[in-house]
């Protein structure tokens, strides 16, 4: 019996891009794998939006329990990408549940895919880190181990506390029901966004949102730590999407789900400072800083940022800046293959800069 999808967040930058290549993507998926693909919106035109490209709206609200579980049951949805919440449980435990009923109705396979941020791996999140700089003894997204190691992980931001606990609950829950889950982890993700709402990345907008406000490009890990993240092209993280999504079409039997289901979307890893410093530079050249030399953040800048951010200052640091040491291992066992290597965001950081200031006003 073909799967009926959800996706969520259809009108985000991730979501939308996603979408967008959903539409075209019925060569590379499983032929006649699934029958319907609903897209959740909001408001007439997002519904308008999505049926372009092929996906039947939903609307809904999401705090409505009962209504929600009860479209997935009628609908007969298998499938669903959460990409709206990462610091909340509460609409996903029901929608797992729901998935459970449909499983029991249909006899499929069902499977839900969490969005979180590889905010939730790094030093953000009070992951011990070696000698080496990995966190505690497990720095790959394929063992097992990162469970364990999230359910120990303790952070001084209250904000992260909380979401810390979400991917735990999410696997936990899906283990309860008999639902296939998985964690999905973007990270710095840059490139033109194809989808009909936000076309532009969410991290790289701030570096270019904060530099508007302070009129200079500021490191905020001090200390003369030499800070790196992972990074990926948007086509490289939506691709790793839709090998997923493939597998789950053909039952998912040869992909790691669950406690072993983390998947990190990165090509490899950045310094900040060359990724600032890359953008300082386009910055500069179209007026927007009044030096592209990258420098440290003290107390007044923070506030400004923050400001720009709509973030409380001792948020910038977190929004901006940190270690993720955590490497992607797990996609490329499944046969992903990313195009973009990690530099490419250095070399098309002016492209990027450009992009932003064309499409803010969208974001």
């Amino acid at each position: 019996m073909p799967h009926n999808i959800l996706l969520t967040g259809a009108s985000g930058y991730l979501g939308g891009t996603l979408l967008a290549h959903l539409s075209s993507a019925s060569a590379s998926l499983p032929a006649n794998s699934y029958q319907t693909l609903y897209a959740l919106v909001r408001t007439p035109s997002q519904a308008d939006s999505v049926q372009e490209y092929g996906a039947t709206p939903l609307t809904l609200d999401l705090t409505d329990t009962q209504t929600l579980t009860q479209t997935i049951i009628d609908r007969k949805i298998t499938i669903i990408y959460f990409l709206i919440d990462a610091a909340s449980s509460k609409t996903q435990i029901p929608m797992i549940e729901a998935l459970a009923q449909v499983k029991k109705l249909t006899g499929q396979e069902v499977h839900f895919l969490h969005t979180t941020g590889a905010k939730l791996f790094s030093g953000h999140a009070g992951h011990p880190r070696d000698e080496e700089g990995r966190f505690g003894d497990v720095d790959v997204d394929g063992d097992g181990g990162v469970y364990e190691l999230q359910g120990r992980a303790r952070a001084e931001n209250p904000f992260i506390n909380e979401a810390l606990k979400v991917n735990t609950t999410i696997i936990d829950t899906a283990e309860k029901h008999g639902v296939k889950s998985y964690i999905f982890i973007p990270c710095v993700v840059y490139g033109k966004g194809e989808g009909f709402g936000n076309r532009i990345s969410i991290q790289t907008v701030a570096v270019v949102k904060a530099a508007m406000k302070t009129r200079r490009v500021f490191r905020v890990d001090g200390h003369g730590e030499r800070a790196i993240w992972p990074v990926a092209h948007i086509q490289d993280t939506v691709s790793l999407y839709l090998l997923l999504l493939g597998k789950m079409l053909q039952g998912g039997t040869d992909l790691g789900s669950g406690k072993n289901g983390y998947y990190l979307a990165a090509s490899g890893s950045v310094a900040w400072d060359d990724l600032y410093g890359a953008m300082g530079k386009r910055l500069a050249e179209r007026g927007v800083v009044d030096d592209a030399t990258v420098v440290d953040a003290d107390d007044a800048a923070l506030e400004l940022m923050g400001e720009a951010l709509g973030r409380p200052k001792d948020f910038v640091p977190v929004e901006m800046g940190g270690s993720c040491v955590m490497e992607a291992k797990h996609g490329l066992q499944i046969g992903w293959k990313p195009k973009y290597a990690p530099e490419h965001v250095l070399e098309v950081a002016g492209e990027e800069v450009d992009w932003i200031l064309e499409n803010l006003d969208r974001s």
